[in-house]
């Protein structure tokens, strides 16, 4: 994928899950320079965890993460480019494994 054109390139979302004492969170790192087509953060923060966890399984990648990583870190899980509209332009993503953590 090339950046050349903003519009066909889409934007970029990192994801990750959180460990804190209490829980695990999915997190969802937005670029400065989103698409302003993207009007409730909600909606969109949705649809990229919808995105991951089609491509991941998510059982297997919580577990991973609680059993291996201390609280206070983050796991990354990769990035997914998309389209306003939902259109998924590209994924990156890997589940975590023992040597992530």
């Amino acid at each position: 994928m090339t950046d050349s054109d903003d519009d066909a390139a889409g934007d970029t979302f990192g994801v990750g899950i959180h460990v804190t004492d209490s829980d695990l969170q999915f997190v969802v790192h937005v670029p400065s320079n989103i698409d302003s087509g993207w009007r409730d953060p909600d909606e969109f923060q949705q649809l990229v965890e919808r995105v991951v966890w089609d491509r991941l399984d998510q059982r297997r990648v919580l577990q991973a993460v609680a059993t291996d990583t201390p609280a206070g870190e983050t796991v990354s899980l990769g990035r997914v480019t998309l389209h306003p509209d939902g259109t998924v332009i590209e994924t990156d993503l890997s589940a975590p494994t023992a040597d992530d953590a």
